[in-house]
């Protein structure tokens, strides 16, 4: 445990962090700012927020995904707050959905790369878990000075569609309330989902507006009557309903969903909660401020988990790594996790926390079967240097253990969910489950950091490169020089461990407060516990 001293300078950093992520997050809560904000207003729409605030369940959970996407990308086309798509994972009439709503303050609700990038994201996971999925409907369409990176790939633009259409075919819910325009390809999504709702005066539907018809054809028509509510409900059969306001629009979406039935689901196991043994406030205190120091994993697992429930899995062996089974908010769950304090190996060696070693993951690999062969979710808490290195490692087959433990991951069928709460570095982010192999949910605290490795050590090898290139040359590099040069590479590669740079291109679902990793972890099994387990898991080849 930390002493008084430690605990306080830790808390107090991360609150900072915390206040930190909260200033971002309300400037992103802005949009595209006050004035298209009030330009929404004056047309009598509501925001994309504010359509979200208004159909959620208020006295359930409602978790942001991605709200940070697009974060520090495209500043010379004005940025793309939250990649100009509002979504995340809530209730609707009592049904567990996601919610996905174009912003069209955001440069009329533009698709740029990582619109879709964020919206296939959410299709996978209404995919991944059978939640409906509610789409409200007010874009432009893809932004054309970005076409190329948006348009014609497996992963663009048309994924959404196509994806439209598996999801119908596997019995997901799907219902588009069209709130503002909706253009060209992206036509195809309200009709191509279960129902279509539109609201008058300002839900349009067309392949081409007034003005590409008039170019195209030399007719000359208006919104409303190429594809406006009234059109769309009375001459061409294409909509279901329309409504007067978006609020009624709105009460028609929870009406259809209140009606929806009831799935099969997982079978998770779920007994009535206890709060935990310790305090989760004091997950603050526990974390250090230095992220080189160490800790107790042990510490932060008794803030998440219910009190008395956690049993450890071989306990004594594998020791930088922690298996155990537990509950958190009732649920069974396995957790994995990286121990971030020196420990002593079977062998009474002293082993480094936060690296994962040859028994840590063989130890590891037999748990995840385990939790397999029982049908219970895993948890992944990450902090992870990396696999252990060096000719003893080497020679014990390092290599070895670690392959196996990533065939456990990857062919793990039971749902994982990923908290990435601090380093997550090299091979060991794979290992440890991150998003390469197919979290249910990833979510990261703002003290994460994702890179191959650590700053100090890549910057130190970059730094060797490039003056090795620069002598290469014949051009000769001072001491000062050299400082200079490595100081700019570290700023640099730092900058691109943070988590909101990973968050900005949804290596991440979402940053979360540490005292919400509960919460967060309980809704991601509610949602993961609607999609029935249905095969057996098959390992591949790999060394004993």
């Amino acid at each position: 445990m930390t002493t008084d001293i430690q605990f306080n300078k830790n808390e107090d950093q991360l609150k900072l962090s915390i206040s930190e992520m909260k200033r971002k997050l309300d400037k992103i809560y802005l949009g595209g700012g006050k004035k298209a904000i009030e330009k929404q207003r004056e047309r009598n729409k509501l925001t994309a927020r504010e359509r979200i605030e208004y159909l959620r369940d208020k006295d359930r959970p409602f978790i942001e995904m991605a709200a940070f996407a697009g974060d520090g990308m495209y500043e010379e086309q004005g940025g793309c707050p939250a990649g100009g798509t509002v979504a995340g994972l809530g209730y609707i009439a009592g049904r567990q959905c996601i919610i996905v709503a174009n912003d069209q303050t955001v440069k009329a609700g533009a698709w740029f790369p990582i619109t879709a990038k964020k919206n296939l994201r959410l299709q996978e996971m209404s995919m991944e878990n059978l939640l409906p999925i509610i789409y409200l409907v007010d874009s432009a369409g893809v932004f054309l000075p970005m076409q190329d990176e948006i348009f014609p790939d497996k992963e663009h633009f048309g994924r959404i569609f196509r994806n439209n259409a598996r999801m119908s075919a596997m019995g997901i819910t799907q219902i588009a309330a069209v709130m503002g325009p909706c253009v060209a390809g992206g036509a195809y999504l309200p009709i191509m989902s279960d129902e279509t709702l539109m609201v008058e005066g300002n839900g349009s539907i067309f392949l081409a507006g007034p003005y590409l018809v008039k170019a195209a054809i030399g007719e000359d028509t208006d919104q409303e009557t190429l594809g406006g509510a009234v059109t769309h409900t009375e001459l061409s059969g294409i909509a279901d309903y329309k409504f007067k306001t978006e609020e009624e629009c709105l009460d028609q979406v929870k009406k259809i969903m209140e009606k929806t039935g009831h799935q099969e689901n997982a079978g998770f196991d779920r007994i009535t909660p206890k709060a935990p043994e310790k305090k989760p406030e004091e997950l603050y205190g526990i974390f250090p401020a230095d992220q080189t120091k160490t800790y107790d994993m042990q510490e932060v697992i008794d803030r998440i988990t219910d009190a008395g429930s956690f049993t450890a899995f071989k306990n004594d062996y594998g020791k930088t790594i922690i298996c155990g089974y537990a509950r958190i908010d009732g649920w069974a769950v396995g957790i994995v996790a990286n121990q971030r304090k020196m420990v002593k190996s079977k062998k009474g060696e002293m082993q480094m926390g936060g690296v994962i070693y040859n028994d840590s993951a063989d130890k590891a690999a037999r748990f995840i079967l385990n939790c397999n062969q029982k049908k219970i979710p895993l948890i992944f808490l990450q902090d992870v240097n990396g696999f252990m290195v060096g000719s003893r490692s080497e020679h014990a087959g390092i290599i070895k253990d670690g392959a196996k433990m990533v065939n456990a991951v990857a062919n793990s069928i039971v749902p994982k969910i990923t908290i990435i709460v601090g380093n997550s570095y090299g091979a060991g982010n794979y290992a440890m489950c991150g998003k390469a192999y197919d979290p249910r949910f990833i979510y990261a605290w703002p003290t994460a950091r994702i890179a191959v490795m650590g700053g100090e050590q890549a910057a130190k090898t970059l730094l060797q490169i490039q003056v090795s290139a620069m002598k290469a040359k014949g051009m000769e590099v001072a001491g000062e020089e050299e400082k200079k040069l490595l100081n700019d590479i570290t700023q640099k590669y730092i900058s691109q461990t943070s988590p909101y740079y990973a968050a900005a291109r949804l290596w991440v679902d979402a940053i979360i407060d540490p005292i919400d990793t509960r919460m967060v972890i309980s809704e991601s099994i509610a949602a993961a516990n609607q999609s029935p387990v249905i095969n057996q898991m098959k390992l591949g080849v790999f060394q004993v």
